[in-house]
C-alpha cells in the first residue's frame, strides 16, 4: 500500500497556526482482476498451439569473469501443447558448459511436460501486490510469488506483469527446490518479448554454484528461426 501524506505549518510573529493536507490512499489494483487476465492471455498466443523452433546461445562465466568459459548452442523445437526437445549444435571451451547446458535442457524439456503443474497460475502458486513499475514508457505490475508446493520446477520471487496486455514481462526467483545435486543455489532472470507474433522468453540468465566448481553464470539468447515466423504469417 502506497501513502502520499502532507504536513504544512504556518506561522507568524504573533500566533501560529497548523495544517494537515488530507491524507490520500492509493489503493493496489483488483489482484483478481490483474490474475486472471494474465491467465487467459497465454490462451491467446500462438505460440502455445502452433510448433516452433529457437536458437538459444549460451555463455558461461566465472564469477566476476570477464570472458566467457564456455559457448554453447542449442536449438530447440516446442511443438504445443506439451513437447519440446533440442540438440546441441555447437560446443565450444570448457566442457563444463555444456554439462550444464543439456542438465537445464533436459529439466526445461521435463517442465514443458508439466506444464499444468509449472504454470504460473493461481493453481501453483499465491500472490501479493508490490508496486507498479514502469518498463519503459509501459506500466507494469510488479507481484510476489510464493509457490503452493516445495517442487523444483516452481520458483519463489518475483514477476512483472505488462499492466495493458497482461502478459508476463519478466520473472525472477529461485527453486523452490534444490533441482539437482550438482547445481545449487540458482537464480534465475527470464524476460520475454513478442517475437514473429509469439511471446516467448528472448533471454535466459542464472547465477549458481556448480558442486566441485564454484559459482557461475551462465546467459542464454533466444532467437526464433525464420521458419517459425514464416509460419505466423
Amino acid at each position: 500500500m502506497l501513502w502520499l501524506a502532507g504536513l504544512i505549518f504556518l506561522a507568524t510573529p504573533s500566533a501560529s497556526s497548523q495544517v494537515t493536507a488530507p491524507t490520500a490512499e492509493i489503493k493496489p489494483p483488483d489482484m483478481d482482476m490483474i490474475l486472471q487476465r494474465m491467465e487467459d492471455t497465454p490462451h491467446q498466443d500462438p505460440a502455445q498451439s502452433q510448433p516452433y523452433k529457437v536458437t538459444r546461445e549460451y555463455k558461461l562465466f566465472r564469477t566476476y569473469g570477464q570472458k566467457p568459459t564456455s559457448e554453447v548452442t542449442a536449438e530447440i523445437d516446442f511443438i504445443p501443447p506439451g513437447m519440446m526437445t533440442y540438440k546441441i549444435i555447437e560446443a565450444k571451451g570448457n566442457s563444463l558448459g555444456e554439462k550444464i547446458v543439456r542438465e537445464l535442457l533436459s529439466r526445461e524439456t521435463d517442465s514443458v511436460g508439466r506444464k499444468h503443474d509449472t504454470e504460473i497460475s493461481r493453481v501453483n502458486y499465491d500472490f501479493v501486490f508490490l508496486r507498479r513499475q514502469n518498463f519503459g514508457i509501459a506500466p507494469e505490475y510488479v507481484l510476489a510469488i510464493f509457490p503452493k508446493r516445495k517442487e523444483k520446477y516452481l520458483l519463489r520471487g518475483q514477476i512483472w506483469v505488462d499492466a495493458t496486455s497482461f502478459r508476463i514481462r519478466r520473472i525472477e526467483g529461485v527453486p523452490a527446490k534444490s533441482p539437482s545435486f550438482f547445481l545449487k543455489d540458482i537464480h534465475i532472470t527470464m524476460q520475454f518479448a513478442e517475437e514473429g507474433g509469439m511471446w516467448l522468453p528472448v533471454a535466459v540468465d542464472g547465477i549458481a554454484v556448480v558442486r566441485l566448481f564454484g559459482e557461475y553464470t551462465l546467459t542464454g539468447l533466444n532467437t526464433i528461426s525464420s521458419e517459425a515466423v514464416s509460419l505466423m504469417r
